[in-house]
């Protein structure tokens, strides 16, 4: 996972299964509108299609950037 500052008392910020829409797979953190929270790993895995370039994910957010956007940090790929 990148160094983000994990505060475990945080009831916004956790780890979440999710989809990610991306041309391409090797960025660290995802702006929000790219990233669709799911309600498990199964329907994570399930709703991925690589061909429309939707892969699922473990994700850290939503955070706030420096300039002010939501973001989702990587975790892992699925």
């Amino acid at each position: 996972m990148p160094h983000v500052v994990v505060d475990p008392e945080s009831t916004s910020l956790q780890q979440r299964f999710a989809l990610i829409h991306t041309p391409r797979k090797n960025r660290k953190r995802y702006p929000e509108a790219c990233v669709q929270v799911m309600a498990s790993e199964q329907d994570a895995r399930h709703a991925a299609d690589p061909d429309a370039r939707l892969y699922a994910a473990v994700v850290y957010g939503p955070s706030v950037s420096s300039e002010s956007q939501r973001i989702y940090y990587l975790v892992r790929w699925l």
